[in-house]
């Protein structure tokens, strides 16, 4: 069945909200990329809603880092040490935004949306 983005068709009470619209295809959501630390950059090339197409990285070993001075670098991942947003991630060495990873210039936390832009650039904390 189609995983969609809406509203849930059931209140918090069990009843049911009314139909006003039934599933299209702007509504449906994608499968995670789940970006692994990994050593060839491999990407997936999607096509998106109005024939645009969607960059996402399935596998990498590299980050833009940005210190706080404002210099962007290129460097390598060595590791993930913490993620907020799942801690099962860690273990599996998944990037998502908000992840933090240890680089050969320090700890740094990941700013964009890997499955989603295609690179990852970091913030150094």
């Amino acid at each position: 069945m189609a995983r969609a983005q809406t509203r849930s068709r059931r209140k918090a009470s069990g009843g049911r909200y009314s139909s006003t619209n039934p599933k299209t295809k702007s509504n449906l959501a994608g499968f995670p990329a789940n970006t692994k630390l990994g050593e060839a950059i491999r990407r997936k090339i999607t096509r998106i809603l109005g024939g645009n197409k969607k960059q996402s990285t399935l596998s990498t070993n590299k980050i833009d880092v940005t210190d706080k001075k404002g210099k962007t670098q290129v460097t390598d991942i060595l590791n993930v040490i913490e993620n907020p947003a799942n801690p099962h991630l860690v273990r599996r060495n998944i990037l998502t935004k908000g992840a933090v990873v240890e680089t050969k210039l320090g700890k740094a936390k990941v700013t964009s949306r890997p499955g989603q832009e295609g690179t990852i650039n970091g913030k150094l904390i």
